[in-house]
């Protein structure tokens, strides 16, 4: 679908052409995803392992260190899509935030404060004290409702405490969707060792889509986040049942465009060599429409510029990380952040 050139209507939405028979214009809106990898604040909570945390092992300058990663968070944030669509997300999930405090202080930074950010955010029983959340601008999306919904993992009869997932449902202009918000469990003592958590992550998030579908077959879900699994593995493939081609997505699938963003070599995360795409967004069948008179999907892909990537060194070309041995690097994150594009035609 090529595009000729872009208007701005207010500063508030943007509008791109579509050479095809009939000029038509569009409205398009970016939903985006960005682990924020350790934005812990500078107090120790004694009720959780944030000792543990790079921001609490900081003994000099912590506050600087703090303030300085508000910044270079906010400045990716608001820049993801802009490129194209003229204006920042109009939500965010994000992961690996410490708690409210910290969400409080972000979207009071200067550049994503003159967008009216707010959040939806629950406190998780993650034992290093991380949680996710979502940020929507308030002029785009109202939320109506919003669940946390705990993941219950056992070994050896003792539970193993890990991130919620977090449902919000509302309306996008006045449209109907839901975002569920992930961050699964890592990988921590070797893939295939905790495959099973990522596998009831996964179970849980079909449990959650398919309650949805239940009261409404055509809703239009989101999922996104830090899954720790790519999306061959299991969890996704078999579990969620994500498709890679449009044409083979029932009314109630799931349809994941970082399939074949995956299978071009591309990544959100690298270690050792080797590039992981564990951010991912995914989405149900009314998303894939041709009826543009309410929002449909337009397309995938990674943040990845230039200036959030490291420039030199042992992880020259991996993401530029916010933290090495040394404390705090005045980088970003060690994932790129992951984006769709949502467009409907303007009658």
């Amino acid at each position: 679908m090529p595009y000729s050139k872009f208007i701005i209507y207010l500063l508030v939405f943007a509008y791109f052409n579509v050479g095809q028979a009939q000029e038509k214009q569009f409205k398009i809106h970016t939903l985006a995803f960005y682990n924020l990898e350790n934005l812990f604040d500078t107090i120790n909570d004694p009720n959780k392992f944030d000792e543990y945390s790079p921001m609490m092992e900081i003994k000099t300058q912590r506050k600087k260190a703090y303030e300085q990663k508000l910044v270079n968070m906010a400045k990716v944030l608001v820049d993801i899509g802009k490129d194209f669509t003229k204006q920042p997300p109009a939500l965010i999930g994000i992961c690996e935030i410490e708690n409210a405090a910290v969400l409080d202080d972000l979207i009071m930074e200067p550049s994503l404060r003159e967008y009216a950010f707010k959040y939806v955010h629950f406190d998780s029983p993650d034992m290093r004290g991380i949680d996710v959340a979502l940020l929507y601008r308030t002029t785009l999306f109202a939320p109506s409702h919003w669940t946390t919904h705990e993941l219950k993992i056992y070994e050896d009869d003792k539970q193993i405490y890990t991130r919620d997932q977090l449902l919000v449902s509302g309306k996008l202009e006045n449209e109907n969707i839901h975002v569920l918000v992930n961050h699964w469990p890592s990988r921590r003592g070797g893939a295939s060792k905790s495959n099973h958590k990522r596998m009831a992550a996964a179970k849980l998030n079909k449990r959650i889509v398919d309650s949805l579908q239940v009261i409404d077959p055509y809703a239009k879900v989101f999922i996104m986040g830090d899954l720790n699994d790519n999306p061959n593995n299991a969890s996704v493939k078999k579990v969620l049942k994500a498709k890679s081609e449009k044409n083979k997505v029932n009314l109630k699938g799931i349809y994941n465009p970082y399939i074949n963003i995956y299978k071009s070599g591309l990544g959100t995360t690298a270690y050792r060599d080797a590039w992981s795409l564990f951010d991912q967004i995914m989405f149900t069948k009314p998303l894939l429409e041709k009826d543009y008179t309410s929002f449909q999907y337009y397309k995938a892909g990674i943040y990845n510029k230039n200036y959030i990537i490291q420039q030199s060194g042992t992880y020259k070309g991996y993401p530029y990380r916010s933290w090495n041995y040394s404390g705090f690097s005045n980088g970003f994150s060690d994932h790129f952040p992951v984006y769709v594009y949502l467009i409907k035609e303007i009658q």
